[in-house]
């Protein structure tokens, strides 16, 4: 039975941690996902270089052009030469990676070199990290996308990057392209590797396409109108389905690194050493690729790709309609909790030896998946989470059963875990500063509740009889207090001290109080009725609940003896209306404070089985302000909960505490 059960514990920490990391992966934790990323770049290198169709290939601004020409940037009648020679070898589409924002000389006759070729597309680029009026532009929206599908999901789902700073060509240039397309990048933050392409990037109301997207629509016939944007879901190019992320993003489908698309230096296009063949019929992309112009990307092939070969990797994979799909959420969850159960299965009922190969052959199973789907269908699955969860449970099994034989040690645990309530445990393992001395103010409601005629009952009592009634009734009373989300703050004898709001934060804090002092009566009644059973006495107490603003924190001898507790004006209030309930004749008697809290709740019918009836404004000892007093009685447990104004008479005056 010992190991059945030792088994058992073993398959529910493995579940249990199947459950935690299958949050962790739906809620996209950061250490996870830049793990995963690193997954990703590693599947890229072990599946190779694949080969790039030659339709698109790159008019490269290279170490041999800059000899030719001198240092960049170069006089645009060189652009001009360099578009002439392009369309006279009948290139498809001309996109360039270099963006013209100031005027030249030779603007003219660049803009008729663009213009006489009919299928330039020109870039345009946001910066995000600088804001400015948007700049209206016909010439602009015209470039933008016109066509979409179920637009009101973008009202669902976060926008799609928008905004900016944005850098143009100049507007002799601009009214020559074809088109404009815009050529932002935008690496992971944790380690700078260009991963995502944003398909689409919004400005002034208008979504823009990329740079790699408009060549390969353009290339492939797809006339601007036809270019169509499913919100949220992806973008349909003629035949071609484009599956992106809720922000219009794909990951990158990297064909190797740098050089894996053709090169062709612009000095031998320009002095005619390659010809019409290398360049008929081809997407032409040209960009800077010689190192000392600086335009090299961190990919995840390697550290110093050319930006103008991401442009050509998107472009050659909306063309081949070869894209890397990201798992959804259903497909990750499902492949790691198939893992996760089937783990905890087998590490429940093996030893520690075939627990480590176990747990070692899983990993390397999730390894094997996930890369095979990456390789053959192109299908990204995230790893990070499952080798990350049979790891974990794998180390928390095993320190179960090392800790499985230490039983006196976890018994002794367990015994002083009992003298703090779990949520505050969880909020100090959050927040180790709260161990500090020192608080902060908050509102709160706090709840007294004391033994009536206590002390009458310990001296007709044996101290023996008086503690075992005495700790049988606080242990009810806690139980309920827990239940109710309440932080039980400290025992005074016979009197419970008991608050929320903190350090858990709770809205409802006051209604959480009521409804929790109306349930320790009904749980004291059941007590009666043992006691009576048993032929012990009935206790009876009374309850005070009062809600305000109280400083609360780690108060005492740092290092020494501290209690999280709470002090100020209005504590002392829920202490004194617990002792009005003598004078009242009352169970529960609440502050009006509390009863504005629970206002709302009450007449929107949602607070129930309560009754709360005003009894008077009294002026309780140590105060001038009077305090409106009510008596809170349980009513039936689906009846909404009423609440009865007390008569406006002339407060009483307290004299005793």
């Amino acid at each position: 039975m010992k190991n059945i059960s030792n088994a058992m514990i073993r398959f529910a920490i493995g579940l249990a941690v199947t459950l935690i990391f299958g949050i962790l992966l739906f809620n996209n934790a950061k250490l996870l996902t830049q793990i995963e990323a690193k997954f990703y770049d590693f599947r890229f290198t072990l599946r190779g270089v694949v080969t790039p169709p030659e339709t698109v290939v790159i008019a490269a601004i290279d170490e041999k052009s800059l000899a030719r020409f001198g240092r960049w940037p170069w006089g645009r009648d060189v652009m001009a030469q360099l578009v002439e020679k392009l369309s006279k070898a009948d290139a498809a589409v001309i996109g360039f990676d270099i963006i013209f924002p100031e005027s030249d000389t030779h603007d003219l006759r660049l803009a008729k070199a663009i213009r006489d070729a009919g299928n330039v597309i020109l870039p345009m680029a946001l910066d995000f990290e600088k804001q400015a009026k948007p700049i209206s532009d016909s010439v602009l929206e015209n470039s933008a996308i016109v066509s979409f599908e179920d637009a009101t999901l973008f009202n669902t789902y976060p926008p799609i990057m928008s905004g900016g700073v944005l850098t143009i060509p100049v507007p002799v240039l601009k009214q020559s392209a074809m088109s404009l397309a815009h050529i932002s990048m935008f690496p992971d933050e944790f380690d700078g590797t260009l991963r995502w392409e944003h398909l689409l990037l919004g400005y002034d109301n208008f979504l823009y396409p990329s740079l790699g997207l408009r060549c390969a629509s353009t290339f492939l016939g797809i006339p601007p109108e036809k270019l169509t944007v499913q919100a949220s879901r992806g973008i349909r190019v003629g035949k071609t389905f484009i599956p992106t992320d809720h922000w219009s993003r794909m990951p990158i489908n990297y064909y190797g690194p740098g050089k894996t698309f053709t090169h062709i230096s612009i000095a031998d296009i320009i002095d005619g050493v390659v010809g019409r063949e290398a360049i008929d019929n081809r997407i032409v992309l040209i960009g800077a690729t010689a190192i000392g112009l600086y335009d090299l990307r961190v990919t995840p092939f390697s550290a110093v790709t050319p930006g103008v070969e991401k442009h050509a990797a998107v472009a050659a994979s909306i063309i081949q309609n070869n894209f890397i799909r990201k798992a959804t959420p259903l497909q990750e969850g499902a492949f790691q909790s198939i893992v996760g159960v089937l783990l905890a299965f087998a590490l429940s009922r093996t030893r520690l030896a075939w627990g480590a190969v176990t747990a070692l052959a899983a990993m390397l199973f999730v390894a094997l998946v996930g890369f095979v789907l990456f390789a053959d269908q192109g299908l990204w699955i995230n790893m990070a989470s499952p080798i990350n969860m049979v790891l974990c449970m794998f180390i928390l099994v095993t320190a179960w059963n090392y800790a499985f034989e230490e039983r006196h040690s976890r018994k002794i645990r367990a015994m002083f875990s009992s003298y703090v309530t779990q949520a505050l445990v969880n909020e100090l393992i959050n927040n180790p500063e709260m161990a500090k001395l020192g608080g902060e103010k908050r509102e709160v409601t706090v709840l007294f509740s004391d033994v009536k005629g206590f002390t009458t009952f310990s001296e007709k009592n044996s101290p023996e009889d008086v503690v075992a009634l005495l700790n049988e009734y606080l242990g009810a009373m806690t139980d309920v207090i827990l239940k109710w989300e309440g932080t039980l703050d400290k025992f005074i004898g016979d009197a419970i001290v008991v608050f929320w709001n903190a350090p858990i934060r709770r809205e409802n804090h006051a209604e959480l109080a009521m409804l929790c002092a109306a349930e320790m009566l009904q749980v004291l009644e059941n007590l009666h009725g043992k006691w009576e059973s048993e032929g012990k006495p009935k206790l009876s107490c009374g309850i005070g609940i009062n809600s305000g603003e109280v400083v609360v924190g780690n108060i005492g001898a740092e290092g020494k003896k501290m209690d999280y507790t709470v002090i100020g004006d209005h504590v002392n209030l829920g202490s004194r209306v617990e002792g009005l309930t003598r004078i009242f004749d009352a169970n529960i008697l609440a502050t009006g404070s509390s009863v504005e809290h629970v206002r709302n709740a009450a007449e929107a019918g949602t607070l129930k089985g309560l009754k709360i009836e005003g009894l008077r404004r009294v002026i309780v000892k140590g105060k001038e302000q009077p305090v409106t007093i009510y008596s809170v009685t349980r009513a039936a447990i689906d009846e909404p909960a009423t609440i009865i104004e007390c008569l406006n008479e002339e407060p009483l005056k307290m004299t005793e505490k």
